[in-house]
């Protein structure tokens, strides 16, 4: 706290409170997470606004998933609103509108640059979440993920993974002694999900060119962060490919980013709005993946900030590790949201001025309980602040307004255009025709169809010469009834015996592609 109504160097101003005393985020703690909770109505998309109006101005970049579309007014100068005027006079200070540096992201590749990652970089977990895959249906795949590896087959897109199953159903035997059984009713189960994503648009996010994770971290030439905006109205109606996503990208910068400690200000910044999509039903090893994520990427220079309706949407696990809070309105209707109140106020550090958890249902719109770290690490003692409006615009943009600012894109045309390479598809489905052809079973002439109609065709014609040999008379209505049965019976076992015959030598071919 500071009385200084100016953003002090290090600093990012929050608010201020009824005494003329002011919230600041301080930077060097940035990385340290937050939570900005509230009810619907109360404030939580300002504060999230305001908060990435100050790390974009402190030379952070930030990426933040608008579910509602109404944070793309960053990318335009804000509007003189009388409430904005008058909030800025209640608390102390001149307001001021601006526009910020930003990109748009789209995995759906319609409302900005398209968003697309491999399947090898989802990796099995996170697939098979996204595909709700039992135990059983998750070791299947990662089974075909090894194999893929061993095989030396990209797995980049949709298709590669699903010639990559078919590889693995039809070679279960040979791999039955180093892998288990593989069913052919489990890839099968898989296939089915496969095709169930594939109609939610996944297959527009899985491809090439994939995610430069270097894209996120960019700041402009007056040396403030890019606000990346991924437009997420559309697919929040696929809430699992959301958080699979969401959690896919912090995996990703886990991964890539080195090493850093504490720096002077985060390098990155995210904001995860309705932030309990990424923990609603989702299983224990996940949780544990997430809480990992969340604990481990500090060091890597990168905060995380959830935004969601209810402290209680966010595991214990997870929230122990959210330093900075915001906490706007809540109401307590139900014995829930009461529970909720008392779940918030107890993470506070209270303040003796007023009882946490009534102010808590009391707070007016715009209002909330602040309570930030230090330089230090240490909670401040909550109190209760008026949010400073922002600077860029708060509402949605028009459609003319998003093209224009992505033609000035820096990004422009590096993602724009799929590529579709060699890989596991291709090299499958070619490995399938050279041994095919080698087989003998490549396309047969016009003329050897018509042979082989005649004779009865190949092995299968080769087994009806023998047997018809076995019974064969100048005259077949001189046969007797019993001989014509025989001869009957054994022509038609003969036709089986050869289909089943030619059965299996085709899968031996096909079986013995890696080979």
């Amino acid at each position: 706290m500071t009385d200084d109504p100016n953003a002090s160097p290090g600093k990012i101003l929050v608010g201020a409170s009824s005494d003329g005393v002011y919230s600041y985020l301080t930077l060097s703690v940035g990385n340290r997470h937050g939570l900005i909770a509230g009810a619907t109505g109360g404030g939580k998309t300002v504060t999230l606004q305001k908060l990435a109006e100050g790390f974009s101005n402190a030379g952070t970049a930030v990426f933040l998933a608008d579910v509602k579309g109404d944070l793309a007014g960053l990318s335009q100068p804000g509007e003189m609103r009388q409430a904005f005027v008058d909030r800025s006079l209640e608390i102390g200070l001149a307001y001021a509108v601006d526009r910020f540096p930003v990109v748009f992201w789209d995995v759906f590749g319609e409302q900005g640059h398209p968003v697309r990652a491999t399947i090898s970089e989802m990796g099995p977990l996170l697939l098979a979440r996204l595909l709700e895959l039992n135990d059983v249906q998750e070791g299947v795949l990662n089974v075909t993920f090894r194999v893929a590896d061993e095989q030396g087959l990209l797995l980049l897109d949709l298709k590669d993974l699903r010639a990559a199953l078919t590889y693995v159903a039809d070679n279960a035997g040979s791999l039955k002694t180093k892998y288990g059984n593989v069913a052919p009713a489990t890839v099968g189960a898989i296939q089915r999900q496969l095709l169930v994503l594939e109609t939610q648009g996944a297959e527009k996010f899985f491809g090439e060119p994939a995610l430069d994770i270097s894209d996120f971290l960019r700041v402009d030439r007056d040396g403030r962060g890019v606000i990346n905006i991924l437009a997420a109205d559309k697919l929040m109606r696929s809430p699992r490919l959301y958080a699979t996503f969401l959690l896919w990208l912090l995996s990703e910068l886990f991964e890539q980013l080195p090493e850093v400690g504490d720096l002077a200000q985060p390098k990155l910044v995210f904001f995860f709005d309705e932030a309990h999509l990424l923990f609603d039903d989702a299983p224990k090893a996940l949780l544990t993946a997430i809480e990992q994520v969340v604990r481990l990427i500090r060091s890597k220079g990168v905060g995380v900030y959830f935004v969601t309706q209810n402290p209680l949407d966010v595991p214990d696990s997870v929230l122990g590790q959210l330093g900075n809070r915001v906490q706007h309105a809540l109401r307590a209707f139900t014995p829930r949201d009461q529970k909720a109140v008392r779940a918030a106020a107890e993470t506070f550090r209270q303040n003796p001025a007023f009882d946490t958890a009534e102010a808590i249902m009391q707070l007016s719109v715009g209002e909330a309980l602040v309570s930030m770290l230090d330089a230090k690490g240490k909670p401040e003692i909550v109190d209760r602040v008026l949010i400073a409006p922002p600077a860029a615009r708060v509402g949605p943009i028009t459609a003319e307004e998003r093209a224009n600012v992505l033609a000035e894109s820096t990004l422009r045309g590096k993602y724009d255009t799929s590529i579709d390479r060699e890989s596991a598809f291709e090299i499958l489905q070619k490995r399938a025709e050279d041994h095919l052809s080698a087989a003998g079973a490549g396309p047969a002439r016009p003329e050897a169809q018509t042979t082989q109609a005649s004779a009865g065709g190949g092995l299968i014609g080769k087994l009806g010469g023998v047997v018809g040999g076995l019974f064969k008379r100048e005259n077949p209505k001189r046969m007797s009834t019993g001989e014509l049965a025989v001869r009957s019976a054994v022509q038609s076992a003969a036709r089986s015996i050869g289909t089943q015959i030619a059965k299996e030598v085709l899968r031996g071919v096909l079986g013995g592609i890696s080979r």
